[in-house]
């Protein structure tokens, strides 16, 4: 073992798996995607055999773009020490955000920012399997002020102050060990997307949507705004099939402008939507607050495209949407969303994570967890996405039973994928892709 421990690699891999082929995944903007992931690994020197897991995603093409991206992160992290890492990743994620060459690639936004957010997981992955403990719970142990130290407060102060996160996180202690007792025993509540994608008949989606009420899911969403017609035909289907006592999300992946969003969600209505998903642009923060007024009682929700945290301040603030939907995979890494966490705790707005995507559903649930034990306190109207997909390739795959996540108790992000996974799915390389174009 090394005397001094550090990080001598990042390795990286463009793994995609075939879900067109069944048109798993499938909505108005992908039509047929492929979920893929562009897979980091942090890999020390120290003996013990733990390394760092984590991903970004993508539907397919664009991956080895992505997966280039987090490549180029190597310089920025490789030969540093993994006590310096561990120690202090609020630091490590400021650096890496901070670089001032990096940030032309930006600032904070976009490909470079997804490969900075993957590694940014990665090296959180590897401190929680450090300190033996599940990410969720490793950082409900900080106390409030480490907590604060993970944030980058610059761009945000002005909705929310470092001062305000702690005043939030120190009253959330009270009753702290209960909810974490309460997670352990009963879990986080789900929605499910698997009846819902757009490419599937119109009898299988109404199964699938009898199954999961069967199942205990309270809550599906449906993939909207490729057809009007077909829409309506679609959502009344399940309405009949799932009774009017079941939460129906719509989702249409920012299909529409802002006048037509309107109009079509007035369709929609006479069959009660609970919320619609990304009605316009993610950007368009004044047009999410025209939808949202014009549509209500139904509730706006958007997080999974929001680049950064200042574009979430900036929702928040102007009354734009009534659910943030983090993503483990968007913006610049579990730091990035801690902040997130405490703007919609500051705002009192719910966050119902997106996770429709390989590993999505493993990474985020740690976050929602987090946030129950540490930041808000409630699980009143929030449920974290699940889709029934690709979860074999994960050593600790997230566990779902009667429509709740069961509390991961393994260490780590639950975001490391089996040996044999990667080498089947490597692309364009792996025996998976053999014979395709």
């Amino acid at each position: 073992m090394s005397p001094c421990p550090r990080i001598v690699a990042l390795d990286v891999r463009d793994v995609r798996f075939p879900t067109s082929d069944h048109l798993d995944g499938s909505d108005a903007m992908n039509p047929e995607p492929d979920y893929s992931a562009a897979y980091v690994v942090l890999r020390t020197d120290a003996g013990d055999g733990l390394e760092g897991h984590a991903l970004a995603f993508t539907t397919g093409r664009g991956n080895d773009v992505q997966a280039n991206a987090i490549a180029a992160l190597a310089p920025f992290v490789v030969g540093r020490p993994v006590a310096e890492v561990c120690g202090d990743l609020g630091g490590f994620a400021r650096r890496l955000v901070h670089d001032p060459q990096l940030r032309w690639l930006g600032p904070e936004k976009g490909v470079i920012h997804m490969a900075t957010g993957a590694v940014v997981n990665a090296a959180w992955d590897l401190a929680a399997k450090r300190a033996g403990k599940p990410v969720w719970r490793f950082l409900s142990d900080m106390s409030p002020a480490e907590i604060v130290a993970q944030v980058d407060f610059r761009w945000i102060s002005d909705a929310l102050t470092a001062d305000e996160a702690l005043g939030i996180l120190s009253r959330a202690r009270a009753g702290r060990d209960e909810r974490i007792a309460l997670l352990l025993d009963s879990g986080y509540p789900a929605y499910t997307t698997t009846p819902g994608w757009l490419g599937y008949s119109d009898e299988k989606l109404a199964r699938l949507a009898r199954e999961a009420v069967d199942d205990g899911f309270g809550h599906i969403k449906l993939k909207v705004g490729a057809s009007l017609e077909d829409d309506v035909r679609r959502i009344r289907a399940v309405r009949e099939a799932v009774g009017a006592g079941v939460r129906i999300a719509v989702d249409a992946n920012q299909r529409w402008d802002v006048q037509p969003a309107i109009d079509w969600m007035r369709e929609l209505a006479p069959y009660d939507p609970y919320w619609i998903e990304e009605p316009t642009s993610p950007d368009d923060i004044l047009g999410h607050a025209t939808v949202r007024e014009a549509l209500r009682p139904i509730k706006v929700a958007t997080g999974e495209h929001v680049a950064n945290r200042v574009v979430f301040k900036q929702l928040l603030q102007a009354g734009s949407i009534d659910i943030v939907q983090v993503d483990a995979a968007r913006v610049g890494g579990i730091n990035e969303n801690i902040a997130i966490l405490l703007l919609a705790a500051k705002f009192g707005v719910p966050v119902c994570p997106h996770a429709g995507g390989v590993g999505l559903c493993e990474m985020v649930q740690h976050l929602s967890m987090f946030d129950f034990v540490a930041v808000s306190a409630t699980m009143q109207d929030r449920v974290i996405e699940y889709v029934d997909h690709l979860h074999e390739h994960f050593l600790d795959p997230v566990r779902v039973s009667r429509g709740r996540y069961a509390a991961p108790t393994a260490p780590g992000l639950s975001a490391q994928m089996h040996p044999a996974s990667l080498a089947e799915y490597t692309y364009p390389g792996g025996p998976a892709w053999a014979g395709r174009t």
